[in-house]
């Protein structure tokens, strides 16, 4: 009797593991493949480029700068074919600017894939430069984020070429690092308050955090938890994308077309927000305004030594995976909403 309890008690543990890992970790996905699409990786790193040197500092306080950026964001969108507009962002005395391209109809769910394009700054640390600023001070913000707006301007110009048959809106953050980081004043808080308001139905939305950082090492991929080791690779060779543990079933439909669009390993997570880096963007905004959203991310912090430093320049970013990752995203933007 003792050892059938026993027995037993084992099953209910190795199924609460099993069913845990199921949870966190989403096995078994089968991919579902999609039509190749060319992503134009030289492209990709010009824009980059352009960001973080031409356009640098992108941070709250170079206010002339991330106005720059703004317009420049605003013109490739235009040059795609899709309607632009900008969303004033107010803060105080200062407007700053989202930036806003829609494919496809006006009506009906919408999905919205979005990166911010500031960059981080320590404005309290004092700098003996002439201009109030230095890399010591403002970051250049290559994969932190212009990697991720890099990405939202090549899928402008795919969606361009193949405007969806759902609508999907791309959008350029202002605010999201800090001061601003987490609070209302985002400019991803303002996008969706602003759906909220006009009661515009979101089938999801999908955060491009920091896309360019990979790396075959042994060793270069950190978890937030010790255990994580054993559930993921402990090489940077792959994207993750994250989500809450609401949004189950989304995740894996989103993690199965990504997984199909190329041969670059997709990773996710479910999990719930005292998980150190799974509401670390944009996607949180929406959270608060109870729409389903995601992030894709190459782990920033967790797997980047140059997270919020001088070094975060565009030399360090691979350009083939991050094609790769713009591949999946397309695919997740073109798919049809069921199989």
């Amino acid at each position: 009797m003792l050892l059938r309890r026993f027995l037993l008690l084992l099953a209910v543990l190795a199924s609460i593991a099993v069913g845990t890992v199921a949870a966190v970790v989403q096995p078994f996905v089968s991919p579902l493949p999609s039509p190749p699409v060319a992503v134009d990786a030289a492209r990709l790193k010009a824009d980059v480029k352009h960001l973080s040197v031409d356009l640098y500092p992108r941070s709250y306080d170079q206010f002339d700068n991330i106005e720059r950026a703004a317009r420049f964001i605003h013109d490739e969108f235009a040059r795609s074919g899709g309607r632009v507009s900008y969303q004033d962002v107010a803060v105080e005395e200062s407007r700053y600017r989202n930036v806003i391209v829609r494919f496809g109809p006006d009506t009906g769910p919408v999905r919205v894939i979005g990166a911010h394009y500031d960059s981080f700054a320590d404005v309290g640390i004092d700098t003996d430069d002439a201009r109030g600023y230095s890399p010591r001070t403002h970051t250049p913000g290559a994969d932190d984020n212009a990697s991720g707006v890099a990405g939202l301007l090549e899928l402008a110009r795919l969606l361009g070429r193949k405007p969806p048959a759902h609508a999907v809106e791309l959008v350029a953050y202002t605010l999201e690092e800090p001061p601003h980081f987490r609070t209302g004043h985002m400019g991803s808080a303002w996008h969706a308050r602003a759906l909220k308001a006009g009661g515009r139905e979101v089938e999801f939305m999908l955060s491009l955090e920091m896309i360019g950082r990979f790396s075959d090492r042994p060793g270069s991929q950190r978890y937030p938890l010790r255990g994580m080791g054993h559930l993921y690779p402990d090489r940077g060779d792959f994207v993750i994308l994250v989500g809450r543990l609401s949004d189950f079933r989304a995740l894996r439909r989103l993690k199965a077309i990504m997984a199909g669009a190329s041969d670059l390993p997709v990773h996710s997570i479910n999990a719930p927000p005292l998980l150190q880096g799974i509401d670390f963007s944009d996607h949180l905004s929406y959270w608060h305004e109870g729409y389903p959203a995601f992030m894709v991310s190459d782990t920033a912090f967790l797997r980047s030594d140059t997270y919020h430093q001088a070094s975060d320049t565009y030399d360090k970013l691979d350009y083939a995976r991050m094609a790769k990752v713009v591949q999946a995203v397309y695919a997740i933007a073109q798919r049809p909403g069921a199989d």
